[in-house]
């Protein structure tokens, strides 16, 4: 046994500083202080103040923030790929280029966010508020974004392929550029939205859809007979 293990003793050796180097910084990633770079992946972060905290390039996969305060926060490049915002308050922070893909954020706070160029294909903010927030030149694809406010947002260039945009406020939204194809119009809010400039728009979403007489649509298309809708839609 002694033969084997000087025979091996370099391997053994190896094997033991990987596992001890590894295993602590595991441990200890969670309990990292909060900072520009900072990995949280799959770390509990939910209900706390950090309000205009840096994690700029922070990696928080799978990362639960529900209920946090993190208005005003960096979060410029981070990686939040299916984490969780469940009512979170992230108004005024900056997530901008962030990859928010597949994060949960029901009735999420996003009001006057920066997320320009960010990633949120197949993100579900349902009933979420990105009222004023700047979207220009994200990726929504495929999100569910039933009843959000979208009041007054920026939306030029925005990618809203196949979004479920059922009951979703765009009162004052620049959609100039916007592609909107094949997304979900059921009861979509577009009174007074100027449409002209949009993408991908079907007679048959606008159908679905509440506008009124100063919606603007894109050429060819017409306002539906059913315009503007009930009250009590």
């Amino acid at each position: 046994m002694m033969r084997i293990l000087r025979s091996c003793g370099g391997a053994v050796f190896g094997a033991f500083v990987l596992l001890a180097s590894w295993s602590p910084a595991a441990q200890a990633a969670c309990t990292d202080a909060p900072g520009a770079g900072v990995d949280w992946s799959k770390c509990q972060k939910g209900r706390l103040i950090m309000r205009g905290t840096n994690l700029s390039s922070g990696r928080f996969v799978g990362t639960d923030f529900g209920r946090s305060d993190l208005s005003g926060a960096t979060l410029v490049g981070a990686d939040l790929e299916r984490a969780s915002l469940d009512n979170a308050r992230l108004a005024g922070a900056d997530l901008s280029r962030a990859k928010l893909v597949k994060v949960n954020g029901y009735r999420a706070n996003l009001g006057e966010a920066k997320l320009v160029g960010a990633d949120l294909t197949k993100a579900e903010l349902q009933r979420a508020n990105l009222s004023k927030a700047d979207l220009t030149d994200a990726n929504l694809t495929k999100a569910e974004l039933a009843r959000v406010d979208l009041t007054g947002a920026m939306l030029v260039r925005a990618r809203l392929e196949r979004a479920d945009l059922a009951r979703t406020e765009f009162k004052g939204a620049n959609l100039a550029g916007a592609n909107m194809k094949d997304a979900h119009f059921f009861l979509t809010r577009l009174d007074g939205v100027d449409l002209s400039k949009t993408a991908g728009l079907s007679q048959r979403q606008l159908d679905d859809a509440c506008g009124d007489a100063q919606t603007k649509l894109p050429p060819g298309l017409k306002k539906p007979a059913r315009w503007p809708c009930a009250k009590d839609e």
